[in-house]
């Protein structure tokens, strides 16, 4: 694909960590055509360096050409979680000092919108990967789940806290304490993913939305990300508040002089994230 500017990848013997060859990709406005402007294709394994996503990330977040990010997988992974082998004869002291995923928090924070194109299986770590992206994409061919307590544990990347938050407590409890997998259109029904198309649509269509997003202000729409977050975090009257507050600030901003004038002229709008 056009844009590909960079490769990033690890090669130790056995992953503990295996993004299964992730794609992250940043876009620009559709005066690129939707090409990636960026791109890394990631792999993450034991004993080499952790960070690779969470530093695609931050040199993405810190171009000011690239307005949206997709995370997706190759193969039949969207990410593949961890290695039982690796893991069974880690102690207390390795797991609690190793910061298990918390590089991939980075997604998290990422003030541009990063959408989750989910090709196939999202299970454990990749379930949990998926959650910490902004908007969830699934094909018709993807699984979601939440396998940890069929190996004695408990999922460890904020699976009992974000699955709750996308499918409610009966449903969440249900995945977290049986292993059970849902398909991509019970994912759907959840409230899980946004939307499921076939397979060989899902990059088309993710970059669709991407494209969309990128030709906004990037200022406005990080305020718009910001908002609807706080929503997980905030009471409803606190969220309301949150939310006016940023709508005020909005008005100090020339993409929304521009974005209203736009309007009322009957023209596209030009904003220049200022």
């Amino acid at each position: 694909m056009a844009g590909i500017l960079r490769k990033l990848s690890c090669s130790a013997s056995t992953p503990l960590i295996s993004l299964a060859r992730v794609n992250l990709k940043g876009f620009a406005s559709a005066a690129t055509q939707g090409s990636p402007v960026r791109e890394y294709v990631l792999t993450e394994r034991i004993g080499e360096k952790k960070n690779d996503l969470g530093d695609a990330v931050n040199e993405f977040e810190l171009d000011p050409n690239i307005g949206a990010l997709i995370i997706t997988g190759e193969g039949r992974a969207f990410a593949a979680g961890a290695d039982i082998k690796e893991m069974q004869n880690l102690s207390f002291s390795q797991v609690f000092g190793g910061g298990f995923l918390s590089h991939w928090l980075r997604v998290t924070q990422c003030r541009k919108p990063v959408i989750a194109a989910v090709n196939g299986f999202a299970l454990g770590g990749g379930c949990e990967l998926a959650m910490m992206c902004d908007i969830i994409l699934a094909s018709d061919k993807a699984k979601f789940g939440q396998p940890e307590i069929l190996l004695g544990t408990i999922p460890g990347a904020g699976g009992t806290q974000r699955l709750i938050r996308s499918v409610g407590k009966s449903k969440a409890m249900e995945l977290c304490l049986t292993g059970n997998q849902i398909d991509a259109y019970e994912a759907e029904k959840y409230g899980l993913v946004s939307g499921v198309v076939p397979a060989d649509q899902l990059l088309p269509k993710t970059l669709e939305i991407a494209e969309k997003i990128a030709a906004q202000s990037k200022i406005i729409v990080a305020m718009c990300k910001e908002a609807v977050n706080k929503a997980n975090e905030m009471t409803l009257q606190e969220g309301l508040n949150f939310e006016r507050r940023l709508f005020h600030s909005s008005f100090a901003t020339e993409d929304r002089k521009e974005g209203m004038s736009a309007f009322v002229e009957k023209r596209p709008p030009n904003f220049e994230d200022k």
